[in-house]
Order: structure tokens, then C-alpha cells, then sequence
């Protein structure tokens, strides 16, 4: 039996590949939605003005948002708001698979951070550390927390500490979007969302 060389397909699979599904227009579509949305992005906010920032009561404390997806500017990726820690009080503890940064206006404190392990069998099995690593921070310093370390600010200062946090969507567009609050802060509970493990 001779070989082809330009091919390593048979009859039976030339068939199947010209037959499935009903046929659709997914190509087309992405062609038309990424034009309709360069139309519509050219509309959307350059600058957002301090009074445009919306405020949330969160489980992980008071924020402002600076930026967010839902705020129709023209940042994709990033998210940002401004985390307002009480005197001598602390945020709730959450995880997320995006690294977060964040950089601090006033105040003095701190942050635990529950390192993060894991083994990839059929299914991700994750662990996180008992015992924290404490991180000082105070004005003008840089936090970083590694992707899915569960973590938690705490506030040792007299005055209210704000601290500028920094996210990324991406994980979120990749389909990593795994985000829990593992304990609200005080004051904050009515606004938890219990761990999807719990």
C-alpha cells in the first residue's frame, strides 16, 4: 500500500469534516461585535471625576471605586478603588487568583498573609498556611499579595488608614474567576457572601 505524504487523513474523516452542527455565524459576529464595541468605546470615560466614584459598603469594609468594570471607562483590565480602614480596625479576609497591589495614602498597620499550596490531581487541591506572615506598612508604601493568598489588613493607627488597591480582570476573562471573602470585617457582615466551599 503506498503512502501519501501530503496527507494523514482517510476517507472517512474528509467526510466528517464538512458535516456537524447546524452551521452558524461566530466569525462574523466577533467581526461585527468588535466593531460595535470600537464605536462605543470611543464614548466611554477617559477621566473619572472624584464625585463620579461611587461608594460601596463591602464585607471587606468601605471602599471607593476609582475604577471598575461596571464604570464604563475606557480602562479593560484593571479594577481600582480605595480601601478606608477605621482607627484600630481591620478588613475582612478574602483570596483571589489575580496578584493584587496596592499602595497606602495614610495610616499605619498591617497585613496577614496566608500563603497559598496546592497539588493538581483530577481536581485543584489547595491549602493555605495557619499562621500568617505579618507585612508593616505605612504612608507611601507598596503591598504586594501573590494570586490566591488569603489576606487581611489590619488598621493600627489612631486615624482612618486608605490604602489605593489595584486588581486585574484578567483571570476573571482567562475563566479563573475564583474570588471569596473568607470572613467580612466587623461592622460589615450583612453584606457577606459566604465561600462558594463553605
Amino acid at each position: 500500500m503506498s503512502i501519501d505524504p501530503s496527507t494523514f487523513a482517510d476517507a472517512i474523516e474528509r467526510q466528517r469534516a464538512k458535516q456537524g452542527a447546524p452551521e452558524v455565524s461566530f466569525y462574523k459576529d466577533a467581526l461585527e461585535q468588535s466593531q460595535a464595541f470600537r464605536a462605543e468605546y470611543k464614548n466611554r470615560s477617559n477621566i473619572v471625576k472624584w464625585d463620579e466614584m461611587p461608594m460601596e459598603r463591602s464585607a471587606d469594609g468601605l471602599i471607593k471605586h476609582v475604577i471598575n468594570e461596571r464604570m464604563d471607562t475606557k480602562e479593560c483590565c484593571i479594577d481600582i478603588y480605595m480601601q478606608m480602614i477605621a482607627a484600630d480596625k481591620a478588613t475582612g479576609t478574602s483570596r483571589h487568583l489575580s496578584e493584587e497591589i496596592a499602595f497606602v495614602i495614610e495610616g499605619t498597620g498591617h497585613d496577614l498573609h496566608y500563603d497559598v499550596h496546592f497539588e493538581c490531581k483530577v481536581e485543584f487541591e489547595w491549602t493555605w498556611d495557619t499562621t500568617p506572615k505579618r507585612y508593616d506598612w505605612g504612608p507611601g508604601d507598596f503591598i504586594y499579595v501573590p494570586p490566591y493568598v488569603a489576606h487581611k489588613r489590619v488598621n493600627t493607627s489612631g486615624i482612618e488608614a486608605r490604602v489605593l488597591v489595584c486588581n486585574s480582570r484578567i483571570m476573571k476573562a482567562i475563566g479563573l474567576d475564583w474570588f471569596d471573602q473568607l470572613e467580612p470585617a466587623e461592622g460589615f457582615e450583612e453584606f457577606w457572601v459566604r465561600p462558594a466551599d463553605e
